[in-house]
């Protein structure tokens, strides 16, 4: 089966470009592809998603304003404390979580070879040259490995040549070979860039212009700045209880110029960071699109921009990734191209997963079978609003069996069981009204005064309010469903365990069981 399904895609390649030409027609040029992948984004750093928001990015904009915005994008979660890594498995293979190779049951959930059916792969063998950069760890090395060219590297330095622009660089060079070999075949870039993600070392112009410095004394808080970026709507100083992570996990708490602070000033401080780097990516990014202008490829490329996952800073009291608040569970995600309606929005329901299956879909290239995503580009086309109804995800990087959350419409669900059964909490939120999942903790007269921000009094976590009890009890019943159509292995305290014996608290997983022995 495996062999027909490559037979299929090498045909169709031919096809698409050798049919023309012996009927004495115009060969109808195939897309390029930009898919930049930032690390750690929250889609609240942009004016398009948060208007609050004091980030410069033109570049970024004008994608917005050229392309569709899509309200709804998000990561399935992580078995691993390091979000980044299932997710990047996710985005290369279309496989969703508890069916990745490097998942806690992935020897039997996933078929062996995975990379030859990765996107790498899949655009290699339909006749497109594929490229990457991108930081070496915490991804999929055996789809890397698929790449025909690859660049890596993991600096964050703040100073060039380091970082952000040695990414930039190595698709500019990639762009500058291809014209001078006279290379006509369509291409696929993955553009992966190591930025904003901690330590968020900002180049000194654009830390200046954020009123931050790259703070390094954990004995000091930070100096406060008039240009600081203003805390977030839900900023609090701490969570209101334990996230299920382990003690040597607390919450990016060995992030330099953090540590354990949460304070205003930290916060502020580091937001500013975030945003010195978000604004030189921006930059940097215009210099690609720029040269692919020159070279009259910017119309006949996809451009996508998004995010591996989000990121707290500041925002219910946590500072890293390891949560399912829409600030971390859900990403950045813009796409821009042929046909696609410029200054377009649409929520989406995606997943990152779907990348792979939208990927082929546009460039009419057969999607893997391995491949278990959807693909968008029915949206993309304004043909469809949304993919699918309902989301669900999970966050088990910690003590077991973790968060697990599930979004349908307006309404989701948080669940939290870990610590020994000492962290249990549920939260319940009609998004449509409480958009920023405000909690209790969120009206205290303290942190309105730090905030500006007064909630209005249904802005709460509704589990505990009898007038939603069936409200909970639906959305409780449909966590379960959806865990037990992914393979979930595991139960929450106040659900059936479902005769599972689960994993061990222990991972020995998190590495691909399947990949290529050097």
């Amino acid at each position: 089966m495996k062999h027909r399904t490559y037979l299929l895609q090498a045909l169709l390649a031919i096809a698409l470009v050798g049919l023309p030409l012996a009927a004495g027609a115009a060969t109808a040029k195939r897309p390029n592809f930009l898919f930049i992948i930032v690390d750690d984004q929250s889609h609240y750093d942009f004016k398009f998603y948060n208007p609050r928001s004091t980030l410069k990015a033109p570049t970024i904009d004008r994608l917005a304003r050229e392309g569709m915005i899509f309200d709804g994008a998000y990561i399935m979660g992580a078995f691993v404390s390091g979000v980044c890594t299932p997710s990047r498995y996710m985005i290369k293979s279309g496989r969703t979580l508890w069916h990745l190779p490097n998942a806690p049951e992935g020897e039997t959930r996933c078929p062996p070879s995975l990379e030859q059916n990765t996107i790498a792969a899949v655009f290699n063998r339909a006749g497109y040259k594929t490229m990457r950069t991108g930081k070496p760890g915490n991804s999929y090395e055996a789809a890397k490995q698929m790449f025909t060219v690859r660049r890596d590297s993991k600096g964050r330095s703040g100073t060039e040549p380091e970082g952000t622009a040695w990414h930039v660089q190595q698709v500019l060079d990639y762009l500058n070979e291809r014209a001078t070999a006279g290379d006509r075949d369509p291409f696929l870039i993955y553009f992966g860039l190591s930025h904003p993600h901690d330590p968020r070392n900002g180049t000194p112009e654009f830390l200046a212009k954020y009123g931050a410095v790259n703070h390094t004394d954990p004995d000091t808080l930070p100096p406060s700045h008039p240009k600081q970026p203003p805390l977030p709507v839900n900023y609090l100083p701490a969570h209101p209880f334990p996230t299920t992570l382990l003690p040597d996990q607390r919450d990016e708490t060995n992030v330099s110029g953090v540590w354990t602070n949460r304070d205003e000033r930290t916060v502020r401080n580091e937001l500013g960071r975030e945003f010195a780097c978000v604004e030189n990516i921006d930059t940097q990014i215009g210099r690609v699109l720029d040269r692919l202008k020159a070279m009259g490829e910017l119309d006949n490329t996809y451009i996508f921009y998004t995010a591996d996952n989000g990121i707290a800073i500041g925002r219910h009291g946590l500072m890293g990734k390891q949560n399912l608040y829409e600030h971390s569970w859900r990403v950045p995600f813009l796409v821009k191209g042929p046909g696609i309606k410029p200054g377009s929005r649409a929520h989406g329901n995606i997943y990152l997963l779907d990348v792979l299956a939208t990927l082929c879909d546009l460039a009419v290239i057969p999607a893997p079978e391995t491949n278990e995503g959807v693909s968008f580009k029915p949206v993309l086309e304004g043909r469809k609003n949304a993919i699918r109804d309902v989301l669900y995800g999970v966050h088990c990087g910690g003590t077991k069996p973790g968060i697990r959350c599930v979004r349908k419409g307006d309404w989701k669900l948080i669940e939290y069981d870990g610590n020994n059964g000492t962290a249990r909490a549920t939260q319940l939120f009609n998004l449509k009204d409480n958009p920023d999942e405000l909690l209790a903790e969120h009206h205290d007269p303290k942190v309105v005064a730090l905030t500006g921000v007064k909630p209005a009094q249904h802005q709460v976590n509704l589990a505990g309010d009898p007038r939603y009890a069936g409200k909970l009890k639906e959305m409780q019943a449909l966590l379960l469903s959806e865990m037990r159509r992914h393979h979930d292995p595991w139960r929450l305290w106040n659900q059936p365990d479902d005769g599972l014996t689960p994993p061990p608290d222990t991972p020995p997983y998190g590495q691909d069981k399947h990949k290529k022995k050097k």
